[in-house]
């Protein structure tokens, strides 16, 4: 890993990390503020596909987080940029409410499958569409490969069982676009100016939050609200830099302890 440098950015996931579904982790707004008033970029990063990246604004703006539309980098704005680069016609198993981030897109007759997460459609006479479209040489993206995620009611399969489901029936492999790719977070800090030995990532996922962005040079910083379970941060090697129980207290270490300093 390259010597680190004075901190200058900090990546921060959504979902589980600042919010679960309707509701804000207790003090985030607030540790955000804080965080904003320290001289570092800060951007945010999820792998949500259950809403396009308009949905997600507005149910951020009602939680009372203050972020603006530039700010957030999703997986779904890496698989239309993926799409669009291959110049491919996908067959989206991607929720409705994440269709708006599609458009413009030509789906009719396709050839590629994108699956993201889409509950309505993981059913045997859709996958099996899929399935046929990889035999016949379509390639397939993964918006990401998540395991599972947090709901109110509790956690939640993810699209990640579903594409290893057609990996192993077809014997192809996945592009991956989402956390913990690597190129997902070199493009989300693209335009700010910062490297990642600049960079701390906070998120409630050891594997794609913080493995990924340690896996690109970035400290990582994981939070045991959303999706953590007991034991995560011994999931990965090496471990995360810093595990803690929520965003705020992510933030007073951030505030406390990286700013100024050249590690």
């Amino acid at each position: 890993m390259a010597a680190r440098r004075a901190l200058k950015a900090v990546l921060v996931d959504l979902s589980g990390t600042l919010h679960i579904e309707d509701a804000a982790v207790p003090g985030a707004q607030e540790a955000l503020k804080r965080l904003r008033s320290a001289s570092v970029v800060v951007r945010f990063v999820t792998n949500t596909t259950k809403e396009s990246k308009r949905d997600l604004l507005e149910r951020l703006k009602k939680l009372e987080f203050d972020i603006s539309e530039d700010e957030i980098f999703t997986s779904l704005t890496a698989a239309r940029s993926l799409v669009e680069q291959k110049q491919v016609r996908p067959m989206l198993l991607v929720d409705d409410r994440a269709l708006p981030d599609f458009n413009g897109i030509q789906t009719s007759d396709p050839n590629a499958v994108v699956v993201g997460l889409a509950p309505e459609r993981f059913h045997y006479q859709i996958l099996n569409q899929a399935f046929r479209l990889l035999l016949d040489g379509a390639p397939l993206i993964a918006i990401h490969k998540a395991r599972y995620y947090k709901r109110k009611d509790g956690l939640a399969l993810g699209p990640g069982p579903f594409v290893t489901a057609l990996e192993y029936a077809t014997d192809i492999k996945a592009t991956v676009v989402g956390k913990p790719e690597k190129t997902f977070f070199l493009e989300a800090l693209r335009g700010t100016g910062c490297e990642p030995e600049e960079t701390v990532m906070i998120g409630d996922d050891c594997r794609d939050d913080v493995g990924g962005a340690q896996n690109v040079g970035m400290l990582g910083i994981l939070v045991k609200t959303g999706k953590y379970r007991a034991g995560d941060e011994e999931k990965i090697n090496p471990p995360p830099y810093l595990t803690c129980e929520s965003f705020p207290h992510a933030v007073d270490h951030i505030l406390q302890h990286l700013l100024s300093t050249v590690m």
